[in-house]
């Protein structure tokens, strides 16, 4: 419990302490856009990095040489626990940005630098809506911005993966960016087998090769979420043996 307690206080701090960091970005921004961005995402992803350590978690990286380091991408992750966003925010690369449910956009602080770094709040319940945020990740894309998204729409409660959202995907077949499929093994562990506690432990996360949507054909191309979830189904298989 005590693991729990100080990886909190931590977050509360880093949210308090940070606000000056906003002045500083905004007049970064007035002068350069991209240093402003890469900032900005530096800072948070760093502060997820401490949140990971304080919370136990020893993880391994693997494929990270499969993530495209000269155009934005669409990550696709499975989802098991809040700890696949900190790790998926401390390892991916300047600037991406998430797409998160719409109930963190009223948390105090966090929503500041969540709206900063390009996040996206998705309603879940209105698809007019999700539809509008899924066509601003287009141009977020077309503009540079890699987009991380977990298409199962919310996290498991078995530690099975469920069906991926189709339409999560038109953010790759629309701007033709590659796709890199994202599999979080055992964090589940960390967190949410045992809430509120936080308990030390191994996991591994990994980047598989990017898909190419424009190179997909037939089924493969008609359901797109199908087949990178296989991706992701097979790499959760072959790591949950490292464990």
């Amino acid at each position: 419990m005590l693991r729990s307690i100080i990886t909190v206080t931590f977050v509360t701090i880093f949210l308090i302490i940070s606000i000056p960091i906003w002045l500083i970005l905004f007049i970064i921004g007035l002068f350069n856009k991209r240093a402003k961005d890469v900032l900005g995402y530096k800072t948070v992803a760093w502060a997820f990095g401490v949140v990971a350590f304080l919370a136990g978690v020893k993880y391994e990286v693997h494929g990270y040489e499969n993530v495209p380091q000269d155009k934005a991408v669409l990550f696709i992750g499975n989802h098991q626990s809040f700890f696949d966003v900190v790790l998926g925010y401390h390892l991916c690369p300047a600037v991406t940005g998430f797409m998160s449910k719409k109930t963190f956009e009223k948390v105090p602080l966090l929503n500041v630098w969540m709206k900063l770094n390009y996040c996206l709040f998705l309603t879940r319940t209105d698809p007019r809506q999700d539809l509008k945020l899924i066509i601003k990740a287009q141009e977020f894309v077309k503009n540079g911005i890699s987009m991380f998204i977990f298409p199962e729409g919310t996290r498991s409660k078995t530690g099975e993966m469920a069906d991926f959202h189709e339409a999560s995907f038109k953010i790759a077949t629309k701007t033709g960016c590659p796709i890199v499929p994202v599999a979080f093994t055992n964090t589940r562990e960390v967190f949410e087998t045992h809430l509120p506690k936080l308990k030390k432990t191994h996991v591994i996360v990994t980047f598989c090769p990017p898909v190419d949507p424009t190179s997909l054909e037939g089924e493969d191309k008609k359901h797109v979420g199908v087949y990178v979830r296989n991706i992701i189904a097979n790499q959760l298989e072959a790591d949950a043996k490292l464990i």
